[in-house]
């Protein structure tokens, strides 16, 4: 059994503040072809309450993370569309079945970046 395990977190950077409410999808991909996961609604900290990803669902392979921004941006902010930062897409590789992977996204209506976090 895998003892790793995958996290995310979401931080506005626009507003300071954790990206609560933030919907998102995760997908393995298996020979382009994406196989969803799990759907999931960020908390007020900008995280799930629990793995997105874990135990024997865990596996070695490459993963999709997508966060519907837009919408999240929308309500705070009238933007008009199309939005410039919308629906952000994080492709990924998970090499090591025994190791915690973070994810975390730092976004604006204008910009992101993501890393591999501890």
């Amino acid at each position: 059994m895998s003892k790793g395990y995958l996290t995310t977190h979401v931080l506005d950077t626009y507003n300071g503040k954790p990206g609560s409410n933030i919907k998102g999808q995760l997908f393995r991909i298996v020979e382009s072809k994406k196989i969803k996961i799990i759907d999931f609604v960020l908390n007020q900290n900008g995280r799930t309450n629990k793995p997105i990803l874990e135990k024997n669902n865990f596996i070695v392979g490459k993963y999709e993370l997508i966060f519907f921004c837009g919408a999240y941006f929308k309500g705070i902010k009238n933007l008009s569309k199309p939005y410039f930062i919308d629906d952000v897409i994080i492709r990924f590789g998970i090499n090591n079945d025994k190791e915690h992977y973070h994810v975390p996204l730092l976004v604006s209506p204008w910009s992101y970046s993501t890393y591999r976090g501890s």
